[in-house]
């Protein structure tokens, strides 16, 4: 376990030696210490990233492939130890955890077979003596802020392709769940990647070290995944030196059943988006549509599905729901059920925090469905981040697409159907970025993924998240 920040090459701790502690969500135990930075060490991790750019950028692509294919095989072989860490921190359970390390490799075997196929191209020129080339060229240092949720994944799916075109990288944790971030930058050092291509800064107060990788021009883009609020501060923070963002904000996803649809399918589809990290994510399905006419069906089954679910901390053999993160994310549950139930909503199942045996903290959420969910109620409004499936009828296609348009917001959404006309229809009148049609989990390494609206703008993942790490140059060269 590495509990210093990686700076170039070194692993240091804060000029100040402050430190914070790292818990496990589930007990509180403290796990580590790591360093509490600001200002200072986030300016000497961009000295270093910036010392390292022009280096890196003029290796040949196979040679900037070869040790991220390292990285990822190392991923691999470290399932273990890597999953372990994680689900400590951050309290998913264990068998989540390795699919979470085998998901952040993918992004990083990806973006190493990319890195060879970052082309540019050749443009008839209007002239006979002229030439048109067109240049894809690495943006320079990059910044990655990275939440709590996917501590591993969210890392690599960010820093891969910036490091397969050419970009070095400062990356910046959750303050939750920094452990994980250390554990893969060690991974780096082993896999070859030269110091100073990728370092890591750990610091309670996200604030300064934002401020200071906004504030130095040599940082060319920031990748921020998290809120929408704080995608805002960035948006601004970014407009004194034009650099460029990558944000995945906030999302608020809609999951339609129509009466058409396979049911085992859909229940299945929404067992998979809606409870994996116990609800938090930001593509989790958030508000639950079904057609009038197979709801008390499709309820019923759900009822069934639920009932298998087990709560339990990371270490329990048959936990599949794990503790929400911290006692804000146990309140906004709390305040979500609280405000349905006032406004006529029903509790079918679930509704209430406990803590599952002694030892552990009260912020383990029973699995809960709540029927009669009207327009209004928080749960339409906001993402809940926890394991509650807000059910709404409606009577034609048009409403349902009204329902899940509803919003600011426009990650994903899912639907299901065997109609194949409303499954083209559907599909291209949702506003949002992610659609999963008969897909509860259509998230994978060589597709686009991000959002619309609200839900922010950039990809990660394919070839597209390594082109918005590059700068296009036109060259007109006279013959």
């Amino acid at each position: 376990m590495h509990t210093r920040n990686l700076i170039g090459g070194e692993w240091v701790g804060a000029e100040s030696g402050a430190v914070f502690p790292v818990r496990n969500p589930a007990t509180d135990e403290t796990l580590a210490e790591v360093p509490d930075c600001g200002t200072t060490e986030t300016a000497r991790a961009i000295d270093a990233a910036a010392a390292a750019f022009e280096g890196w950028r003029a290796l040949p692509a196979h040679e900037r492939s070869a040790p991220l294919r390292r990285l990822s095989d190392l991923m691999l072989a470290e399932v273990e130890p890597l999953a372990t860490l994680l689900s400590r921190e951050q309290g998913k359970p264990l068998a989540e955890a390795r699919g979470e390390i085998r998901y952040g490799a993918s992004f990083v075997e990806w973006a190493a077979e990319e890195a060879k196929r970052v082309y540019g191209e050749t443009i008839p020129a209007s002239t006979p003596g002229k030439r048109i080339v067109v240049l894809r060229q690495p943006v320079g240092v990059v910044a990655a802020i990275t939440p709590w949720n996917f501590p591993n994944a969210m890392i690599t799916r960010k820093i891969a392709p910036a490091l397969a075109v050419g970009c070095t990288a400062v990356v910046k944790p959750a303050e939750q769940t920094p452990l994980s971030a250390l554990a893969l930058g060690d991974l780096c050092a082993r896999a070859g990647l030269p110091a100073g291509v990728v370092n890591i800064v750990t610091g309670r107060d996200p604030a300064p070290i934002g401020a200071a990788l906004f504030a130095d021009p040599r940082v060319r883009h920031v990748s921020f995944t998290g809120s929408t609020e704080v995608g805002r501060v960035l948006m601004r923070q970014a407009a004194a030196n034009i650099t460029r963002l990558s944000l995945e904000l906030g999302g608020h996803a809609p999951f339609i059943v129509f009466e058409d649809a396979d049911l085992d399918k859909a229940v299945a589809g929404l067992m998979a988006s809606k409870f994996r990290n116990a609800g938090q994510t930001c593509i989790c399905a958030n508000r639950v549509l079904v057609q009038e006419s197979i709801a008390d069906e499709f309820v019923a089954r759900l009822r069934g599905a639920i009932a298998g679910l087990q709560l339990g901390p990371w270490d329990s053999p048959d936990a599949t729901v794990g503790p929400l993160i911290d006692d804000d994310a146990v309140a906004k549950v709390e305040r979500h059920i609280a405000d349905a139930r006032a406004g006529g909503a029903s509790v079918r199942t679930g509704g209430t925090v406990i803590s599952p045996r002694a030892g552990l903290a009260r912020r383990f959420v029973e699995p809960t469905i709540l029927e009669g969910v009207k327009p209004g109620m928080l749960c339409t409004r906001e993402e809940t981040f926890g394991p509650v499936v807000p059910i709404t009828r409606f009577a034609t296609e048009a409403e349902a697409v009204r329902l899940a348009n509803d919003t600011p917001f426009g990650l994903a959404a899912y639907f299901y159907t065997r109609d194949a006309s409303r499954l083209i229809r559907v599909a291209e009148a949702l506003e949002y970025g992610v659609v999963g049609a008969n897909d509860g989990a259509p998230s994978t390494a060589q597709a686009p993924f991000g959002g619309v609206k609200h839900s922010g703008f950039g990809r990660e993942g394919g070839k597209h998240a390594c082109q918005d790490y590059t700068e296009l140059k036109y060259v007109s060269i006279g013959l």
